[in-house]
This record gives structure tokens, C-alpha cells and sequence, in this order.
């Protein structure tokens, strides 16, 4: 393999190809986490301007998130057929064109709309990058070489707070998109550089099933619709619509010869399957925290931005520095067992944050955030171990594009969650003094169902018997 140029020395232990190989992909993995924490910071900002509602304001978050659930796994499946480099390289440059349109936006409808195509570039990015390194390291090496990947994701998570505060404090919250730009062109550079001969097509030559592709995008377009307007009837029938689509969808899939998703591995792949299970029900129980805790932080204790970020920046700070370690645990040990412990360090997390209210002290909510963080990081990575150590090598691009999936669709779930919730409880209201009882008393119900939900996903984590 070529690609030893000077810049892809690091890190220590990892040479020539595949140490330039880590340093893209987890470069690439950081702008999309960064940005997604940077936005959730940016959000109360971006509702005044706008005048937009709690739940349109949500959208901003959620059109991405829809974007990547729908994405992530055909481009998994193409990267297999077509070319993996070829798909991620794409993916940086759609991510790079969005985040300079979406700081130009005129409309929250125009934010709305890039942010969806945003999602586009940074599916082709999580589709591909994991199945990369996978192809790349062997098992012994792997664990720790996508706990440095993921320890990438959650640095982009901690600084983004921090330095989305700042940047919205002082320049807008449009810079956020901006900063993003010249980071973007560099991994372009990188690539074309570095990772020109090398190319990652284990299923060259295989078909798509784009009819199957159709079905699946409009029953996860009709299921987040449906929840952001719940509870009305339309809400319901738009959701038992989704859950027949996806139905359809799987039968679709067993039947055609170039299946999107091969059903079997779930069928046939208990690891597989369990694991996938218990990712999404993690990112459903975990990824509205930061959404609840920035307006809860801003609207209810009265933070400004940039303090605001400080505080929410604990969590990821603690999930950063563990990440690396669980990963390279799980090469060691069952990743199950380590994952498990991390699922239920977080339903820990969750349960204290049910207690808290307008005068909860900022010393307690910095608390549940760093046991947050311990259970995130003991989770991910190995559980990322398991889902792509479980799969044949002409799977990769699509168990990673699954990994991807479970984490969008759980994403999705938790911020509709967060939809139904809040507009049943508090009504389609901007936050202020005259709605901060109603919006407590949301965060206690959804908090306290998040819990419920951990605990269901450790017991699927358990359940997925040992890999090794």
C-alpha cells in the first residue's frame, strides 16, 4: 500500500498507510460531531432571530438527523460496490459546500433545508469511514484504532460547546458553519495527497436495490414527520405508516438479488443484531440530552452561551478521555461485558438528571454529566467492535453504514420523543418565565423514560452472547 507522506506519522504504533488512513478518518469523524454539539449550543440563539417555535426550532437538529438515518446505509452499501475513498471523498465535499451555504441562510425554512443536505455529506463520511479502518486494522489492532476514531467524535463534541459559545457569543452563530470550511478543505487535501492509489471495493461488481432504497426514505421521512406532530391523528397514522413501510421494506429485501440490507444478518447474526439493537436504543435514550440541557441551561438557570457550553462540555470531556481505553479493552475481553457496564453507568446518569429543577446547583448537573460521559464511552467503541468484528469483509461499508443508521434513526427517535413531549406538555410556545414549569415538567418525563430505555438496551447488550 502507498500513502506514507510526512503528515501521516501518527499516532504512535500505527505506520505508514494505515497511520495516515487513522488520522483522515478521524478527522473526518470530528467536523460532523463538532458541528452537530456546536449547533445544539447555537440553538436558542438561532430561535430569536428567527422567531421560530420549540419545535420548528428542533427541526434544525432533526433535518440532519433525518438526513443521515436515510443515507447512511445505501452509501454504505455503494461504498462496498463503487469504492470506499471514492464515497468519502464525495461526502467531504458535500459536508465542506453545506457548511458554508448554511451560514448564509436567509430563512429558518433555507437553514432547515441545508442542514438536510448537510446530512447528506456527513452520511457518505460515518458510512464509510469506520468500514476503512475496519478493512484496514486487523482484529487485535481494531479495537483500538476505532476507539481513537470515536475519541475523535467526542473531542468534536467536547470543544463544541466551548468554542460554539464563544463563536456565537461573539460572531454569530453563522461562524460555526464557517470554521468548518477551511477544516474541510484540509481533509480533501489529504485524501487526494495521501490516499490517491488506494481504493476499497470488496463487492465491486454487486447491484442496488433503489426501488427498496425509495420505500425505506419515505417510511423514515413518514415516521419523524409523525412524531413532530403528534399528538395529532395525522401524527399516528403517519407512524403506523412508517412501521408498515419498513415491513415492506424487509420483505423487499429478502426477496430481491441485490438486497440494500441483507436481512439475514440480523436473522442469522445474533451479535449483529443484538449489538445494532442496542445502539439505537442508547442514541434514543441519550441524544436529547444535550438538545434539553442547552435551553434548560439558557432559558431556565440563565447562562449565556459561551458558560453554558462550559458546563455541558464535562460530559464529553470524560467520554473523550475513556474512549480510546474501552475501545482497546474490548480487544482484550468480550466487548459485550464492557458495553453493558457502560449502558447502565448511564441509566445511572439519566436517573439523577429526573431530579432536577429551577434551582438545582450547576455543581449537580456537572455530576450526572461526567457519569454520563464514563457510560457513553464505555458503550461506543466496543460496541462498535463487536457490530463490525462480527461481519465478513464484503459487509463492511454496510455494517458500517449500519452502525451509522442505528445511531441517526436512535437520534431521530429521541428528538421526537422530545417533539411529542414538549408539545403536549408545554404547546408550540417559545421558552420564557411564563412556560419554565411546563418545560421542567417535560424534561422529568422524558428523562425518566430515557432511563426505562437504558435499561432495556442493557439487557439486549447482555443478550448478545460472546463474540470471541
Amino acid at each position: 500500500m502507498t500513502g506514507q507522506g510526512r503528515f501521516c506519522r501518527i499516532p504512535r504504533g500505527f505506520e505508514g498507510s494505515k497511520g495516515c488512513i487513522l488520522l483522515i478518518s478521524t478527522l473526518a469523524s470530528f467536523l460532523p460531531a463538532f458541528m452537530g454539539s456546536s449547533i445544539n449550543i447555537a440553538l436558542p440563539t438561532i430561535g430569536r432571530e428567527f422567531s421560530m417555535d420549540a419545535v420548528l426550532l428542533s427541526w434544525v437538529a432533526t433535518a440532519y438527523l433525518l438526513s443521515l438515518a436515510i443515507f447512511q446505509l445505501p452509501f454504505g452499501r455503494m461504498a462496498d460496490i463503487y469504492g470506499r475513498k471514492r464515497i468519502f471523498l464525495l461526502g467531504i465535499s458535500i459536508f465542506t459546500a453545506f457548511s458554508l451555504l448554511s451560514a448564509v441562510a436567509i430563512s429558518p425554512e433555507m437553514l432547515i433545508a441545508f442542514r438536510f443536505l448537510h446530512g447528506v455529506g456527513s452520511a457518505m463520511i460515518f458510512s464509510t469511514g469506520v468500514a476503512i479502518l475496519t478493512a484496514v486494522f486487523p482484529p487485535g489492532e481494531r479495537g483500538r484504532a476505532l476507539g481513537i476514531n470515536v475519541t475523535a467524535v467526542y473531542l468534536g463534541i467536547s470543544l463544541g460547546p466551548v468554542l460554539g459559545g464563544i463563536l456565537t457569543q461573539y460572531l454569530t452563530w453563522r461562524s460555526i458553519f464557517l470554521v468548518n470550511v477551511p477544516l474541510g478543505l484540509a481533509v480533501i487535501a489529504l485524501v487526494l495527497k495521501e490516499l490517491r492509489d488506494l481504493e476499497w471495493t470488496e463487492a465491486g461488481g454487486e447491484g442496488i436495490d433503489l426501488s427498496g432504497l425509495a420505500v425505506y426514505a419515505a417510511s423514515l421521512s413518514a415516521l419523524i414527520y409523525g412524531l413532530s406532530i403528534m399528538p395529532a391523528r395525522e401524527g399516528l397514522s403517519l407512524i403506523i405508516a412508517s412501521i408498515a413501510g419498513i415491513l415492506i421494506f424487509l420483505r423487499m429485501e429478502e426477496r430481491t438479488k441485490s438486497p440494500l440490507l441483507d436481512v439475514a444478518l440480523f436473522r442469522e447474526n445474533r451479535v449483529f443484531a443484538l449489538s445494532n439493537l442496542a445502539a439505537l436504543i442508547n442514541y434514543s435514550a441519550t441524544f436529547a440530552v444535550t438538545f434539553l440541557l442547552s435551553i434548560y441551561l439558557q432559558s431556565v438557570k440563565g447562562l449565556d452561551p459561551h458558560w453554558a457550553g462550559i458546563v455541558l462540555v464535562s460530559q464529553p470531556i470524560v467520554q473523550t478521555t475513556f474512549s480510546s481505553s474501552a475501545g482497546a479493552l474490548s480487544d482484550r475481553i468480550e466487548p459485550r461485558l464492557v458495553a453493558s457496564a457502560g449502558m447502565g453507568i448511564t441509566a445511572l446518569g439519566l436517573l439523577l438528571l429526573t431530579f432536577l429543577g429551577a434551582e438545582t446547583a450547576l455543581w449537580y448537573i456537572v455530576l450526572t454529566l461526567v457519569v454520563l460521559g464514563l457510560g457513553f464511552a464505555l458503550f461506543s467503541s466496543p460496541n462498535t467492535n463487536a457490530i463490525m468484528s462480527s461481519v465478513e469483509k464484503r459487509h463492511y461499508g454496510l455494517a458500517g453504514g449500519m452502525v451509522g443508521t442505528m445511531r441517526s434513526i436512535g437520534m431521530m427517535i429521541s428528538m421526537g420523543m422530545v417533539m411529542v413531549t414538549v408539545s403536549s406538555i408545554v404547546g408550540r410556545v417559545a421558552i420564557g418565565p411564563e412556560s419554565m414549569g411546563a418545560f421542567l415538567e417535560a424534561m422529568r418525563v422524558l428523562f425518566s423514560a430515557f432511563v426505562f430505555l437504558c435499561l432495556a438496551g442493557t439487557a439486549a447488550s447482555l443478550a448478545r452472547g460472546r463474540m470471541r
